[in-house]
């Protein structure tokens, strides 16, 4: 086996080149590459964080609203009802219709051999 000299001095070149890089993500000094200016940094109690609308007002829905709830609507109603309506084609089915088919078959030489 190799002397693990070369190992460690690998994870070791590793380790330094990313610590730097990794320490400036958490909280470092100056503006996060994470956020832009006007970025809420806290949660303010909203659900999404949006603001209500005020009182006798509705919310106004976004361009890419409807065609989402509409899209999502029509694949549960597809996967519904093709998942109901697909064969059965599991080994249990296959082996009872087996069964069966030697049952019939049995009886049926049963009976030809009892006339």
């Amino acid at each position: 086996m190799s002397s693990p000299k070369p190992l460690a001095s690998a994870a070791g070149m590793l380790r330094s080149r990313l610590l730097p890089s990794l320490r400036t993500r958490g909280g470092g000094d100056g503006p996060s590459r994470w956020t832009s200016p006007g970025h809420q940094e806290r949660p303010n109690g909203y659900l999404f964080n949006r603001t209500p609308p005020p009182p006798g007002q509705s919310r106004k829905w976004e361009d890419w609203e409807l065609p989402c709830y509409i899209t999502s609507f029509l694949s549960i109603i597809i996967l519904g009802v093709g998942l109901n309506a697909k064969p059965d084609l599991t080994l249990e089915t296959w082996a009872h219709q087996k069964a069966l088919e030697r049952l019939q078959a049995e009886q049926i030489a049963t009976s030809d051999s009892s006339e």
